[in-house]
């Protein structure tokens, strides 16, 4: 790894996005990596274009004003819990770049649902927020027991309302023990159900539309388990999932793949591509997808919308690729929907399903 470890690199690359929202810089930053427009309405929201952060890389919300400077269409900060923690012990971020792949086992490090929403809106009031759609990632917090999840899941959402566009549900990372256990049919109707409860009161004391709520999923699911989840959102209107989360196999022995966490990269690109797929053909393409987990170059991206994805997420790349990795796919998928003489993303959606 060199002189820096990967969690100090990732700090100094936080820093480094900050600088860059001084006025010349910012200017700078957009001339060289603003994305073309690959516009679409999903879920009552309008996205510039479909790539966005995945969570993990920005978690404190240190810089929610500036990814859009180098060419994100959204982004999704986080995970935050109820109650403040520190996360697992360091080192805790390995990379390996003979697999271009991350692996971790942060364990959702993070100040914790009250200063969260303290910081957000000291953002929002000096105006220092993004203008494409923030999401937030919930995670539970560690010392609360999974038959309490539901009241700490929605007790984030309640305090982080206000400042989100959507919120995506947290129940398949793997670095908090028997948090995946919560992906069960009934385990995740109690979630869902309880943050249902906030976004309806909520939406009704505000005057404010409802906030769509997605669920987060593990790629080591069998297929069988994955429908039942997708069941269970259709059935308590949830508007999407994300497919998928980190993994916990692992393509080969020895170094770093020897390290315990969740793997994302180029490793994850086919299973994650897989569920998509499982996920569309199941519900007739009636469930929003966000797929996520090795796209690095538009014929990734592309195969994740062929699949049956929507909206698109990377994390690795933008190690491993740059921040130019997002221009170069918006550009991409421009070309690719002119190839196959498609007049807007969401006509492309899922057409590997009808070919």
């Amino acid at each position: 790894m060199g002189l820096f470890g990967s969690e100090t690199l990732h700090s100094i690359s936080l820093k480094n996005i900050r600088i860059g929202s001084l006025p010349g810089l910012r200017a700078l930053l957009r001339g060289m990596y603003r994305s073309p427009a690959v516009q679409s309405e999903i879920m009552g929201l309008s996205f510039e274009n479909p790539v966005g952060m995945a969570a993990g890389m920005d978690k404190k919300g240190s810089n929610i004003s500036n990814w859009e400077n180098v060419g994100f269409g959204w982004i999704e900060i986080g995970g935050v819990t109820f109650h403040p923690q520190d996360g697992n012990p360091k080192p805790r971020m390995f990379r390996s770049g003979k697999h271009s792949a991350l692996i971790n086992r942060m364990g959702f490090n993070n100040p914790g649902s009250e200063a969260m929403a303290a910081h957000l809106a000291k953002l929002k009031s000096k105006a220092k927020w993004a203008s494409i759609p923030v999401g937030i990632n919930l995670g539970k917090s560690k010392n609360t027991p999974n038959d309490e999840a539901d009241m700490d899941y929605a007790g984030t959402m309640e305090r982080l309302w206000d400042f989100a566009d959507l919120f995506v549900v947290n129940v398949s990372s793997p670095n908090t023990p028997n948090l995946r256990e919560l992906q069960a049919g009934s385990e995740l109707d109690r979630i869902l159900t309880a943050c249902n409860d906030v976004n309806q009161r909520l939406a009704k004391d505000t005057g404010a539309k409802q906030k769509p709520i997605l669920v987060k999923i593990s790629p080591d699911l069998a297929d069988d388990q994955i429908k039942v989840i997708a069941d269970t959102a259709l059935s308590l209107n949830c508007s999407g999932i994300v497919a998928t989360n980190t993994t916990t196999s692992r393509p080969a022995e020895g170094g770093v793949m020897n390290q315990t966490g969740g793997l994302s990269g180029s490793p994850l690109r086919a299973r994650s591509t897989e569920v998509v797929r499982v996920l569309y053909a199941h519900t007739d393409g009636k469930l929003p997808i966000v797929g996520v987990g090795g796209i690095s170059d538009v014929e990734s991206a592309w195969e994740k919308i062929a699949a049956g994805a929507s909206l698109l997420q990377l994390y690795s790349a933008l190690v491993f690729e740059g921040p130019g990795v997002m221009k170069i796919i918006n550009k991409g998928l421009n070309r690719k929907l002119k190839e196959h003489g498609y007049k807007s993303l969401s006509e492309a959606v899922g057409h590997a399903h009808r070919s």
